[in-house]
Order: structure tokens, then C-alpha cells, then sequence
């Protein structure tokens, strides 16, 4: 399971070291593609195939759209010895990172978010509306 929350800068060329915590558990090459909320998923493999395998079960109507979110654009990438990785320029353009960036662990995948954006995001996680989210889960 992928956990925790990092603070990385990007590096002119569009290189961030990846927490090794989370290469780790994803594997020696992994998956970015655009996310919602503006953000980058981050997928192993088996995670990358599962979402694969999740959408070619729906109607094409449905997939299709979905399918051309989450692939098209999307970069396999493979940590260098130094643990960076090189997320490409339109993907780093989608979520709008420049240079102060967030990592963070969300349990099946990782996400890469612009840091203020990612602050600006947690400030609606209130704690009444993490109670109704949980609430209707049945917890």
C-alpha cells in the first residue's frame, strides 16, 4: 500500500527524485498519466493493467472517453540511479508543476500535485466532510 506525503523541487529539466519508499512499491519502472483535480496518477504495473482490465469492461460509450483520459499521454518511466525520474513536459503542463511539488501516497497509487494546489485541495478535507464521506462508506 502506498502511503505518506513528500515535498520534492523539480529540477529544470523536469526531474523530480522520486521517495524511494514508494519506488519501492511500485516497482523498477512505473506508470504517470493525468489524474483528476489537476494532479498526476501514479500507477505500478499491476495497478496499470487492473485500470486497464477495469475499462475494457464497460460499454464502449463509457470506456472510450475514460480510456483517452487515462492513455493517451501517458509515460512509462524507470527511475535513474539517483532515483529521479523524468515526468514529461505535457503531463508537468496538465498539473501545472514547476518547481515545488507533493508526492503523496493515496493506498493503490501515487500522486504528484503542484504544492500549492495540493494545499489548497487538503484545506476542503474539513473534518465534517470526511465524517459524511465516511458516514455514507457505512463506517
Amino acid at each position: 500500500m502506498l502511503t505518506g506525503q513528500y515535498a520534492h523541487t523539480l529540477d529544470a529539466k523536469g526531474r523530480v527524485n522520486f521517495p524511494a519508499r514508494l519506488r519501492e512499491e511500485l516497482g523498477p519502472r512505473f506508470f504517470i498519466t493525468r489524474g483528476l483535480d489537476n494532479c498526476l496518477f501514479v500507477y505500478s504495473p499491476e495497478e496499470w493493467q487492473a485500470l486497464a482490465d477495469k475499462l475494457s469492461k464497460l460499454p464502449m460509450s463509457k470506456s472510450t472517453p475514460l480510456s483517452r483520459f487515462f492513455f493517451a499521454g501517458a509515460a512509462e518511466v524507470e527511475p535513474d540511479k539517483q532515483g529521479r525520474i523524468l515526468i514529461p513536459e505535457h503531463l508537468r503542463k496538465y498539473a501545472g508543476l514547476e518547481k515545488e511539488i507533493t508526492i503523496a501516497g493515496v493506498s493503490s497509487r501515487a500522486e504528484i500535485w503542484d504544492t500549492a494546489r495540493w494545499e489548497a485541495n487538503n484545506l476542503l478535507l474539513t473534518p465534517e466532510a470526511i465524517a459524511e464521506a465516511m458516514d455514507e462508506m457505512g463506517f
